[in-house]
């Protein structure tokens, strides 16, 4: 028998990013079991909801895993439709959570700047040294 892994379905009010309902990741032998979902049947803080005020983010089991486990999902920025999470400080717990991207795509958008820089820095340091030669070359043809 197959065990199937589901990702999580996140449920949320489509104006203020309120998290309604976070269903986790799921196990099952059927292979139909995420299609079957009737959440809205199923828990009461969607069944005192019109449908069409609610949103869903589908992920997949691998999705934000460390942030997951990490931080604390917060909401769903209505703007862009994104995941919102607090990294509470053990060192001081009773510091009120602040929300924020999830921090592997914080770290993903710092690589792909770091990558892009350091291009940028490989390019500025051949004109450099491009600039040098012909400062050279024309010291050398003013001192002829």
């Amino acid at each position: 028998m197959t065990l199937y892994t589901f990702g999580r379905w996140i449920y949320y009010d489509k104006i203020t990013g309120e998290i309604l309902h976070n269903t986790g990741i799921s196990h099952s032998t059927d292979p139909e079991y995420e299609l079957k979902r009737k959440p809205f049947e199923a828990v009461s803080k969607l069944q005192e909801r019109d449908a069409s005020t609610v949103e869903i983010i589908k992920l997949e089991p691998e999705d934000y895993e460390q942030d997951f486990r990490e931080g604390v999902l917060g909401r769903v920025n209505p703007e862009t439709g994104t995941l919102e999470f607090a990294y509470p400080d053990p060192d001081e717990p009773e510091t009120p959570p602040v929300y924020q991207p999830p921090l592997s795509d914080q770290v993903n958008e710092l690589k792909q700047e770091n990558a892009l820089l350091k291009a940028q820095n490989a390019a500025l340091s051949e004109r450099a040294d491009f600039i040098e030669d012909v400062i050279a070359e024309m010291a050398n043809q003013v001192y002829q």
